[in-house]
């Protein structure tokens, strides 16, 4: 049984398939999409546990589509990681002020994201897991 639903949303595909290995193997279910626009229409219709949120992309930016999740009653409970290779004060500040829970730049690590999805959710990695 997966221990929650991520939607990863980046239109580099590289890095989606880089967390959706990483998630997957930590046992979490892995939803994509590519733009803010799928990623809207994809959050309305699987509730995810939690959004991997690139900010540059086509059609809706990252801060937009963070806006309306946070605005959207059926999505505003969701927490959202921002992940973007903007990683001024400023753009972190803009992040946190659209509702973002986290921020991390690229380049990142992806057991990194991983601790910090899990400590989000209240979950430790598979290895804490293992120890407790």
């Amino acid at each position: 049984m997966a221990k929650g639903k991520i939607l990863v949303v980046d239109d580099e595909i590289y890095i989606v398939h880089i967390l959706d290995f990483s998630l997957g193997m930590e046992g979490y279910e892995v939803l994509t999409a590519l733009d803010g626009e799928q990623a809207l229409e994809k959050a309305r219709a699987e509730k995810p546990d939690l959004i991997v949120l690139d900010i540059m992309m086509p059609k809706l930016d990252g801060y937009e589509t963070c806006k309306l999740l946070k605005a959207g009653d059926d999505t505003k409970n969701i927490p959202v990681i921002l992940l973007s290779a903007k990683g001024r004060n400023v753009d972190q500040k803009i992040g946190f002020e659209v509702g973002a829970d986290d921020y991390i730049t690229k380049p990142f690590s992806p057991r990194k994201l991983v601790e910090r999805i899990n400590a989000i959710l209240g979950q430790g990695t598979s290895q804490q897991r293992m120890q407790a």
